[in-house]
C-alpha cells in the first residue's frame, strides 16, 4: 500500500473532514479525495461512506486506520533511528586493508573505534594490487590501499582518496651484512646482491623496478614472497636482501635484521584510505577514516 495514501487516510480520520485533512496536508480537498479513492481501489474495499454533506469512515476504513497508525509509527521510528546514523558515527563500517598496514594500524584503530558507542568495524585483510582497489571499493566502505609514489593516482572522479602515510622503503639486511654498519646504502653497492621481492604488480616490486629504470642497476630477484614477516626471516637467515616498509620492519634487538635507507633515492609507498565518492558523508565512515589518520599521526610522531 502507498504510504502517502495511508497518511492521507489517517489525517482524514484525525481531522474528521476532507477539507481539514487538506489543510493539514497543505493540498486541495480534491487531492485528498483522489488519494482516498485511490486507496480504496488499492485495497478493494470501501473505506469511506457519505455522511450528510461529508464523509465518514466505514468499519473497514477504521480498521485500516488502526493498522496505518502502526505502520506509520514504525516508519517514523526507523527514520528517527536513521537520523542518528546521519548525525553520529554509528553502525558497522566494512574495511579492507593490506596485510602490512593491518600489522601497523589495525591494533590501534580497533582500540580507537572501541571508544565510540555504536560504532563497529568489520575488517578483512586483502593482498591487493593498486589495480584491484576500485573493485574492492564496491564491496567495502573503506579500502586501505598502497601504491608506489610514482604510480598513477586512483580515479578521482569515482573514488575519494584520503592520504594516510608516505612510508619510506628501506633496504633490509642481515645483521652481519658487510653494509649493516653504514648509515645509508648506495644502490650500486647492492649490484651483486640477491633480492627477495613480492609478486609482480605489488607496490614494493614497482619501486624496485623503478629504481632499475632510474639507476641502471638491475636487481637479481631470487624469491617472490608477499608476506613481509616471512621475508624478514629469510633476510635475517642470509637468503637475500629486500626493500621493506620502514614502520613495520622488525629491527628490534635480536631480530637479526637491520634497515638502512637508500642514499640519494626516494623510495616509498603511499598508504591511502580509498572509498566511493560521497561515502564520507556517512558519519561512521568519516569517523573511521579520522581514526586511521590519528593512528598514523601517533605512529610517525
Amino acid at each position: 500500500m502507498d504510504l502517502g495514501r495511508l497518511r492521507t487516510l489517517r489525517e482524514f480520520a484525525d481531522r474528521g473532514s476532507v477539507t481539514a485533512a487538506a489543510r493539514a496536508l497543505h493540498c486541495t480537498p480534491s487531492a485528498v479525495s483522489q488519494q482516498l479513492r485511490a486507496l480504496q481501489g488499492e485495497v478493494g474495499l470501501p473505506l469511506t461512506e457519505p455522511a450528510g454533506r461529508g464523509l465518514r469512515l466505514t468499519d473497514a476504513g477504521r480498521a485500516l486506520v488502526a493498522r496505518a497508525d502502526e505502520v506509520l509509527a514504525a516508519l517514523e521510528r526507523a527514520e528517527s533511528e536513521l537520523d542518528t546514523y546521519r548525525s553520529a558515527p554509528r553502525g558497522r563500517v566494512r574495511i579492507a586493508i593490506f596485510q602490512s598496514a593491518g600489522l601497523m594500524l589495525l591494533p590501534g584503530l580497533l582500540t580507537r573505534v572501541a571508544g565510540h558507542d555504536g560504532l563497529e568495524v568489520d575488517v578483512r585483510d586483502v593482498d591487493m594490487t593498486p589495480s584491484e582497489v576500485p573493485g574492492l571499493v564496491a564491496d567495502y566502505d573503506v579500502v586501505v590501499a598502497h601504491r608506489d609514489e610514482h604510480a598513477p593516482e586512483f580515479d578521482p572522479v569515482r573514488l575519494e582518496v584520503v592520504p594516510l602515510l608516505r612510508e619510506p622503503l628501506d633496504v633490509a639486511l642481515p645483521a652481519g651484512h658487510r653494509l649493516a654498519d653504514q648509515r645509508r646504502v648506495e644502490l650500486p653497492e647492492l649490484a651483486d646482491e640477491r633480492w627477495i621481492s613480492v609478486d609482480f604488480g605489488f607496490p614494493v616490486d614497482d619501486v624496485l623496478r623503478s629504481l632499475t629504470v632510474r639507476t641502471g642497476v638491475r636487481p637479481v630477484v631470487v624469491q617472490r614472497i608477499n608476506d613481509f614477516r616471512i621475508t624478514e626471516r629469510l633476510v635475517a637467515a642470509g637468503h637475500g636482501i629486500a626493500l621493506l616498509p620502514r614502520y613495520t620492519m622488525d629491527t628490534r634487538r635480536g631480530s637479526g635484521l637491520v634497515g638502512r635507507p637508500l642514499a640519494g633515492i626516494r623510495a616509498a609507498r603511499l598508504v591511502e584510505a580509498v572509498c566511493r565518492t560521497g561515502a564520507r558523508q556517512r558519519p561512521a565512515v568519516a569517523q573511521v577514516i579520522e581514526e586511521l589518520r590519528a593512528e598514523v599521526t601517533q605512529l610517525t610522531a
